[in-house]
């Protein structure tokens, strides 16, 4: 059998992986606690429920549009007039299945082989893969926890390169949380356009962001520099709709067009029953959205309380999203020696999954979402703080 050279580069998920091994621990009948997969534990609310049940029995079952119901392209145009001042047409939009088909289709539209793509570090695991798959070259620039894992102006200066055509920027972040001030932006656009770049800003979580930070949307950016800058969004984090499969691409209507025809040639509409749910999240009641997002933050600080008391762990304060990553490398040495094998050591010891840092470009960390209740959290990260307590007294004693 024959597997085309293009496969070689690329690597399956690593948070699929974990969440897989642990739901085949589940099987054995074993009792496991998974930190590891990025899902709200909320449900879907039920208004939204209800109008998928509505489109079914009204059988809207059939082909539609390939970029999506105009209902719904005009609701994502409200949304973002609402949210960000940003005037859009149903033309600037399409909607795929789920923000990672949304990543796709815009890297193969825009990339060319060769091309490279700025990709700060921490980054979303599927990130420099699907630049791969397109024939990109990802290139990283890394920013630690003494940075609050955030990359400066300076960094992207110096990446740049005559083959530079893109850069990514997600915030706020998986794995970190980081969310980028509006200054903070600012500085980092300047150098980005003036460069002649275009940009691509990962939006999924812009509705989790933890007071008093901001949400700081490139959505000004776009209606300034509509060839250059677009975003990526959907109702999957936010409205607690993962398994959905919704997500879109706001772009420049001629690379939605093209977007368009890609989509149309590989998958052509997403479920017509999800674009009527995603129509009544867009256009109904959101008040779930601020409890949803209470209750992460309130388990952010409970973990972080943990957290802080370890001597051999550093966690900067996420603003945003619902994981933390933890930079527990002190731990490595004697009986585990990269993030990998500690996660397999914290998931066979404890039952606990959680996802090694080398999936995001670092493997000093790990990342645990707090996606959980509180008594299931608080529980979890203290039993793995044990754990983790006596691989550094281990690590200590041969030192």
């Amino acid at each position: 059998m024959q597997i085309s050279e293009r496969m070689s580069s690329i690597k399956p998920s690593l948070t699929l992986a974990m969440n897989a091994k642990a739901l085949e621990l589940k099987e054995q009948g074993v009792m496991v606690t998974s930190l590891a997969v990025g899902e709200p534990d909320f449900p879907t609310p039920k208004h939204i429920c209800e109008a998928a049940k509505a489109a079914i029995d009204a059988n809207f079952c059939r082909y539609t549009a390939v970029p999506g119901i105009i209902e719904l392209r005009k609701a994502i145009c409200g949304y973002y007039c609402n949210q960000y001042d940003l005037d859009l047409e149903a033309g600037n939009v399409l909607c795929s299945a789920g923000g990672k088909h949304a990543l796709f289709n815009y890297l193969m539209t825009v990339l060319n082989p060769g091309d490279e793509v700025i990709i700060p570090a921490p980054y979303w695991v599927s990130y420099p893969d699907m630049v791969r798959l397109v024939g990109g070259e990802p290139v990283f620039i890394t920013a630690g926890t003494e940075e609050n894992f955030k990359i400066t102006p300076e960094k992207v200066r110096a990446a740049l390169t005559p083959r530079t055509k893109l850069l990514i920027m997600n915030s706020p972040s998986n794995p970190t949380g980081a969310v980028y001030s509006e200054s903070e932006l600012a500085a980092i656009m300047e150098v980005a356009l003036g460069a002649g770049i275009m940009v691509l800003a990962d939006e999924i979580y812009d509705q989790l962001v933890f007071e008093p930070a901001e949400m700081a949307s490139m959505s000004a950016y776009m209606a300034k520099y509509p060839e250059q800058v677009s975003i990526l969004g959907g109702v999957s984090k936010s409205f607690a709709m993962t398994g959905w499969r919704m997500g879109w691409l706001v772009a420049h209507p001629e690379l939605i067009k093209k977007a368009t025809t890609l989509q149309g040639q590989s998958t052509s509409n997403i479920c017509s029953i999800t674009q009527k749910a995603a129509l009544a999240a867009l256009t109904g009641p959101r008040d779930f959205i601020a409890d949803m997002r209470r209750a992460f933050q309130r388990r952010r600080d409970l973990a972080l309380k943990i957290i802080d008391s370890w001597p051999f762990a550093v966690c900067p304060k996420p603003d945003g999203a619902f994981y933390l990553f933890v930079d527990v490398h002190q731990c490595y040495g004697v009986k585990v020696f990269n993030s990998t094998e500690l996660c397999k050591y914290l998931l066979e010891k404890l039952h606990v999954a959680m996802t090694p840092g080398v999936a995001f470009g670092d493997d000093k960390c790990i990342r645990l979402s707090y996606a959980v209740s509180d008594e299931v959290l608080q529980d979890a990260v203290s039993r793995v703080g044990e754990v983790l307590a006596e691989l550094a007294d281990e690590v200590s004693c041969r030192q």
